[in-house]
């Protein structure tokens, strides 16, 4: 396993039955002693971005659900860092935040390539310990991210293929059903 730091993907295990984490793949963009944040990355949210951000109508780009906390706040990641000033690098070609209202202007006007983009309604939050917490009780494993889950064509797939990532015994765990008591 690989310690907690920006840029690492949390995939939950397969028996963790916190609601808000159910078989997600979380990427870490902060970690740190005071606390840490990131998204969750296979969660679909129920509307579009033209449905939560006004002057994007007609704009159907998906949003995610990024986490429970700050639902009322949008967040994005992005592969554009040349077109998005004030934009912080996760990992290598992977970017948080930057300049939210060109970016909005950039897609009204098409110049921008809206599947290098990800929003997220909301963030998943740790306080201080707390994820060490969590690590150490087995309910995440850890792997670097990559831009292929990151931005993966398809969310369904994407705590699968981040199993198949970390490979040997841990690809067997895409079969495990969610409560192995029903087996």
């Amino acid at each position: 396993m690989i310690d907690p730091a920006a840029g690492i993907l949390l995939i939950s295990d397969p028996f963790l039955k916190d609601p808000n984490f159910l078989r997600t793949v979380v990427l870490l963009c902060e970690h740190e002693e005071n606390g840490s944040f990131g998204f969750v990355l296979n969660r679909k949210y129920e509307n579009t971005i033209d449905e939560l951000i006004t002057g994007l109508e007609g704009f159907k780009i998906p949003v995610y659900y990024g986490g429970p906390v700050q639902t009322d706040t949008i967040h994005f990641l992005h592969q554009c860092p040349d077109q998005i000033p004030g934009s912080v690098e996760v990992v290598k070609g992977i970017y948080w935040g930057g300049d939210f209202e060109l970016l909005c202007e950039m897609i009204r006007i098409n110049r921008i390539d809206v599947n290098k983009i990800r929003f997220f309604i909301g963030y998943s939050g740790w306080g201080e310990g707390q994820l060490n917490d969590e690590l150490n009780e087995k309910s995440w494993l850890t792997v670097k991210a990559v831009r292929k889950i990151v931005f993966h064509k398809n969310y369904e797939e994407i705590w699968k293929d981040s199993l198949k990532q970390l490979g040997g015994d841990y690809e067997m765990m895409i079969n495990f059903p969610i409560d192995p008591q029903l087996n």
